[in-house]
């Protein structure tokens, strides 16, 4: 179990590192649905595996950077289909 934690951990740490990475070199907009979307995923498994560790002020600072991302999420996926909506609409 605890190296399943470990590797749940680095590809969570990974994936963030990616996207920051990302939008750093201009290759993803920071607001965009993809950023997002890798930085919830990374903040839930950095939250599973800092949780599983007892070290609760990371598992705290990710359990906020989990719900900040998925908020965010939603409201783009939101966004995204009201305009997919709109144009469905505009076509009739």
């Amino acid at each position: 179990m605890d190296l399943l934690i470990d590797i749940i951990g680095w590809v969570g740490a990974g994936l963030m590192l990616i996207a920051y990475g990302l939008v750093s070199a201009s290759k993803l907009r920071g607001d965009g649905l993809t950023y997002q979307t890798m930085n919830l995923i990374g903040a839930v498994a950095l939250m599973i595996n800092t949780a599983y560790l007892s070290a609760w002020p990371s598992a705290t600072l990710n359990l906020v950077w989990m719900g900040i991302g998925a908020v965010t999420v939603g409201k783009l996926v939101a966004a995204r289909g009201k305009n997919i909506h709109d144009t469905t609409l505009e076509r009739v």
